[in-house]
């Protein structure tokens, strides 16, 4: 069974606090989205395989750890995915980086995909599927879904706000995927948008509204 993460990391919590705020502008929400992003990546990486290597310091050898062989790939969920991206690659700027197009059909909510590129050698990595906002979980389950065609070393979900219902759909449809998000809210409104939320992340993060 996957483990879910609510980080409560009090950097975290504060910058999340100004991400909500209907007054942040589109500079400062796409600044804060990449800062948390990158501190929710350092748990997220927490268990990554090591491997005992000798090197030389000015003093002596040594011997030390470093991240063992061909290790993640992040995978963000176009479009708000993206704004996710620089965050964690500022972390781990060796990622190689994949995309997955999905769109919310206005009528019936449900994720509709558009697109899917991912690294030709995504079967030797770790994945991180990136999403700002889990609401109903569709558009993650169906990604999953997607990625899981390419038989990854494994797969984890990182978000920044779950809604219940998004978080129970995802842990259900894949049950083996660990999820990573800042905050647990309410509930779902009935256009299925998280509550209290942040409105749309996608418009907010690119200034389309």
């Amino acid at each position: 069974m996957g483990k879910v993460t609510i980080t409560n990391h009090p950097l975290i919590q504060h910058k999340l606090t100004l991400l909500r705020d209907k007054n942040t502008g589109s500079k400062e929400f796409r600044a804060l989205v990449q800062e948390i992003s990158m501190l929710m990546c350092y748990e997220a990486t927490r268990d990554l395989p090591l491997q005992e290597v000798e090197i030389e310091t000015p003093m002596s050898m040594a011997k030390t750890k470093v991240i063992s062989g061909k290790t993640l790939a992040f995978v963000p969920i176009l479009r708000a995915g993206m704004g996710m991206l620089g965050g964690v690659l500022e972390l781990v700027p060796s990622a190689k980086v994949g995309h997955i197009g999905m769109y919310r059909d206005p009528e019936t909510a449900k994720p509709v995909p558009y697109y899917c590129k991912l690294p030709s050698d995504i079967s030797q990595r770790e994945v991180i599927v990136l999403d700002p906002m889990l609401a109903t979980g569709g558009s993650a389950v169906d990604a999953i879904n997607q990625i899981k065609t390419y038989h990854p070393k494994s797969i984890k979900f990182m978000g920044i706000i779950a809604a219940p219902e998004g978080l129970e759909a995802l842990t259900s449809a894949h049950p083996d995927v660990d999820v990573y998000c800042a905050a647990l809210d309410e509930r779902l409104d009935d256009h299925c948008y998280i509550i209290p939320g942040l409105g749309d992340a996608g418009d907010r993060i690119f200034g389309t509204k």
